[in-house]
């Protein structure tokens, strides 16, 4: 399947001006307002806005009856500053597209430009341009907005670009591909008092400096199969910045993450358990708080079998692969209907995902948009 010239070089020059104006999750105004005026210029049937937040979603309808296919990317960038000489390099100090969801977007631009020449036989196709996807909460949002119900698909397919594989080959797999994780914020509560007299008040510290290591051992890490766990410490704070007081507060932060969701539920019960007995112990006040909540991504047989097909049929080299340390919140779409996500490697030693100098490879445009028509072209015609 190939690409009209100017069509994908208009989709390359829509990558790169994303990637000059970088928002953070829940932040991306600007950038759906992007999205859907570049896709006005596809005409599609209908076209959604304000999904779950500042979500698109671009439909594009058969002539006869028959499944929805959706097909996701995500707009958000993160809080990194970007270490780039590239002249389409981000314009916004402390903001980039380090994880390549502009590139994502772009992919789905140029399968608009495909179907607005050519619509499915049957059926329907849903380009969803997800928000926030890099705190776990735009997949939920987008799930719960009523807006989302009349569109709801029957099947769900998406690709993230992965640096160290091949340029342009991919790896598909049945079962779990992405691993749960959840951001745990511990606070302890003592008491002040000068730092002349430390016995006159209560300090968290020992306490922390037993649980941080002791948390730490919950999750060692290791291969990913069924009974893996890593918990990892990621910020801690004592106290105020003052030489004149004992601290009375702390926080710990910990990320938590299992390859499924029941071995997440057992990793929170002891975690919890395990803050709750040391925060008793030592007299202190406790409260326990969850951020960026990622259910584990699992890949149903149907919606990888349709990838496979379309991967052979455009002649991209695959293999299984193994499932992914990183998390990803398209997992939540499996609640709502068969779903896959496949991995589109960016070159071997391309920066990896979130490095400050990762930039997304525009050869990969034409091949992720030409996996996803063919895969819409063998579903609904």
């Amino acid at each position: 399947m190939e690409f009209d010239r100017q069509a994908l070089s208009q989709a390359i020059a829509f990558r790169r001006a994303l990637h000059q104006a970088p928002e953070l999750s829940g932040e991306e105004a600007r950038t759906a307002e992007t999205v859907a005026a570049r896709l006005r210029d596809f005409a599609p049937d209908r076209l959604l806005t304000g999904l779950g937040g500042h979500g698109v979603a671009c439909i594009f309808e058969g002539v006869d009856p028959g499944p929805s296919l959706l097909l996701r990317c995500e707009l958000d960038a993160l809080p990194i500053h970007e270490i780039s000489d590239a002249p389409h390099r981000s314009r916004i100090p402390g903001k980039g597209h380090l994880c390549g969801h502009d590139g994502h977007s772009a992919i789905l631009t140029l399968v608009a430009s495909a179907l607005s020449q050519h619509r499915p036989a049957r059926g329907r196709v849903i380009l969803l341009f997800q928000p926030a996807e890099e705190t776990g909460a735009g997949a939920a949002a987008v799930l719960a907005d009523p807006a989302f119900a009349a569109i709801r698909p029957d099947m769900a397919l998406s690709l993230h670009n992965l640096p160290g594989l091949p340029l342009g080959e991919a790896t598909l797999r049945e079962g779990p591909v992405n691993c749960a994780s959840r951001g745990l914020r511990i606070t302890l509560s003592g008491k002040t008092a000068h730092a002349s007299m430390p016995q006159d008040g209560l300090s968290p510290m020992a306490a922390m400096t037993r649980l941080m290591p002791a948390l730490a051992a919950l999750g060692p890490g290791g291969a990913l199969d069924e009974s893996f766990r890593l918990v990892t410490i990621t910020h801690a704070r004592l106290g105020e910045p003052a030489f004149g007081i004992a601290p009375g507060t702390g926080e710990i932060w910990a990320t938590l993450r299992t390859l499924r969701d029941e071995a997440m539920a057992a990793l929170v019960e002891e975690a919890e358990r395990l803050v709750i007995s040391e925060a008793d112990a030592s007299g202190l006040g406790h409260a326990l708080a969850y951020e960026d909540i990622f259910t584990h991504c699992e890949n149903h047989p149907a919606a990888v079998a349709l990838l496979r097909s379309a991967l052979d049929a455009e002649g991209i080299a695959h293999r299984p692969g193994e499932p992914m340390y990183p998390s990803e919140d398209f997992g939540r779409f499996a609640s709502v209907s068969r779903s896959a996500m496949f991995f589109l490697g960016a070159g071997l030693d391309h920066p990896r995902l979130h490095n400050p100098d990762y930039d997304f490879p525009d050869d990969l445009i034409a091949v992720g948009a030409r996996v996803f028509l063919r895969a819409v072209r063998e579903a609904l015609g």
